[in-house]
């Protein structure tokens, strides 16, 4: 028994030592080559109006850059979000910003509205990030770039999360130094179909090659499933090295377990292979175990490379600044990620934009369900 646990320790370790140094190479990238300035699409689908939306949307329109335009889609012609986005389009009269209602029905709603915000892009360049999602002043220079070279297809961004309370901070670490280490780390094994809502940039070509959004109006994970079927076409998913940030608003403990389930069960319905395979990234639930066998040096040895891949990438690539502040919390931030997991192995419900979803094997929407 004393093998065994001694083996996954050493095991966990190594994923740990492979995740910083996907970190340490992430950062030390090559800067992409100078954009040639193509003209750009932002598509924003929107639903409500979270804190901190109004400078988040801002900064989309702030950007330096030589012909874009910024579409927002809302379901909803009372949606609390038209306010602020009428007030974005006073303060920036030189920007083309439209607001665009949209009727297009779709398992995933948010789909729907990029469905009828495709149809009124101009460009041939098309970049999908999420409503709250902030963006630094070269975002739209840094992420086309990679889009001169024929052979990539989609351009995607990690991000960090601004927090205000313990239970946001606590998806905020998870974020930091469980899931980005999850996507820099994947590479190396041969996976590179990823593609997070962070950002989502491509060629309207090759949307239109793989049936256009509806091809992936069924599932929750729509960002997920627009980068496999985008790497399917035979072109590379870029990570860029520009970082966006998120808001988190959690709110309370449940509001936080609640997200975190939902994430849980979308990637085990999505990719069933890599979410068995978790448990050996719990650094510190190993720890325990290790500890509690005896295996003090070999558990505090773990517990040192988790703590240093954790700052490493969560603070040295993300600029995190929670992580640095908060680095005692993320072993019981692990276990409490340990007990999401658990949780995420049972069911085929989650809780999404205030309506509980039922989802089958492969992540796609059955029914909508009812407002929870």
């Amino acid at each position: 028994m004393i093998w065994l646990v001694s083996a996954i320790l050493w095991a966990a370790a190594v994923y740990q030592l492979l995740a910083l140094i996907a970190a340490l190479r992430h950062r030390g990238q090559a800067p992409a080559p100078a954009s040639a300035g193509l003209p750009v699409s932002i598509l924003k689908p929107v639903y409500g109006a979270e804190p901190g939306f109004y400078d988040a949307i801002r900064s989309q329109a702030l950007q330096q850059y030589p012909e874009f335009e910024i579409l927002f889609g809302i379901a909803r012609p009372d949606d609390p979000a038209r306010a602020e986005i009428e007030r974005l389009i006073r303060e920036f009269p030189s920007v083309a910003i439209r607001l665009v209602e949209c009727s297009t029905e779709a398992p995933n709603p948010k789909v729907g509205v990029l469905m009828d915000l495709a149809r009124q892009a101009r460009y041939s360049i098309l970049i999908v990030n999420d409503s709250d999602i902030s963006v630094p002043p070269g975002y739209l220079r840094d992420v086309t770039a990679p889009l001169q070279d024929p052979g990539v297809g989609l351009v995607t961004c990690l991000y960090r999360a601004e927090t205000h309370d313990w239970p946001s901070r606590f998806e905020a670490l998870a974020i930091a130094t469980e899931f980005a280490p999850s996507i820099l780390v994947a590479p190396m094994f041969g996976v590179s179909e990823f593609g997070l809502g962070s950002t989502l940039a491509f060629r309207q070509a090759d949307l239109d090659a793989i049936g256009g959004f509806a091809a992936v109006a069924d599932y929750l994970a729509d960002d997920y499933q627009l980068g496999r079927k985008l790497y399917a076409l035979g072109r590379k998913n870029i990570l860029s090295d520009v970082v966006v940030s998120t808001r988190m608003s959690a709110g309370s403990w449940r509001g936080a377990w609640r997200h975190q389930l939902r994430w849980a069960r979308t990637i085990r319905l999505s990719r069933g292979g890599g979410y068995a395979g978790l448990p050996i990234t719990f650094a510190t639930l190993w720890v325990v175990v290790g500890a509690a066998c005896g295996l003090w040096w070999t558990a505090s040895a773990l517990l040192v490379i988790r703590l240093a891949m954790a700052v490493g990438c969560g603070w040295f690539v993300l600029g995190s600044a929670d992580v640095w502040k908060y680095c005692y919390a993320i072993p019981l931030r692990d276990l409490w990620g340990v007990a999401v997991w658990a949780a995420g192995l049972f069911g085929d419900t989650v809780e999404w934009r205030a309506r509980r979803l039922r989802l089958d094997r492969d992540g796609r929407i059955l029914d909508r369900g009812a407002r929870s």
